[in-house]
């Protein structure tokens, strides 16, 4: 069985515009002669690849420690698309992923509002994209409030340059 990491490196990550870039400090350094390498990092939560729970635009949604971990295993679909996302073109991608309640979006992808609408209806548990946003990058809080107000949990960032389009 292949295993793919679909996670972006810490330290050179793709960061939201305006949100701070992951840091690094060298606490201790077998090369300077010390007994043990330990290293000490900050960073947004919001870097590179990472989960948005309902909280991120919900005052009264779940945050990350209180989302099902279901959502995040089992079944998936790697769709491959680029531009904005119609209604049409989520209803294309959920017929092809047969039941699938995860579903991946490679490629340069936005999920428009009326994209979100269909997924949302759809009952998936976890959509993911490639870019730091699900939603248009000047205007992402609509997206986001039609799929985190029904608990789908958003995994963004993710690097699927690699994993062929089908079920995993």
């Amino acid at each position: 069985m292949k295993i793919y990491d679909i996670s972006q490196e810490i330290f050179s990550c793709e960061v939201y515009p305006g949100d701070p870039k992951p840091q690094k400090q060298t606490l201790c350094s077998t090369a300077a002669g010390e007994l043990y390498n330990l290293t000490a990092f900050s960073m947004c939560a919001h870097n590179g690849t990472h989960i948005d729970a309902p909280f991120h635009f919900l005052g009264d949604g779940k945050t990350v420690e209180q989302m099902e971990l279901g959502a995040f295993l089992g079944d998936c679909w790697v769709a491959r698309r680029q531009g904005d996302l119609t209604a049409a073109m989520a209803e294309e991608i959920l017929a092809e992923a047969r039941g699938a309640q995860r579903i991946l979006i490679a490629g340069k992808a936005t999920v428009t509002e009326e994209a979100a609408r269909v997924f949302a209806d759809s009952g998936i548990l976890l959509l993911g994209n490639e870019g730091q946003t699900v939603g248009p990058e000047d205007a992402p809080m609509q997206v986001h409030l039609i799929l985190l107000s029904r608990e789908i949990a958003l995994l963004e960032g993710i690097v699927l340059t690699d994993v062929p389009e089908g079920h995993y």
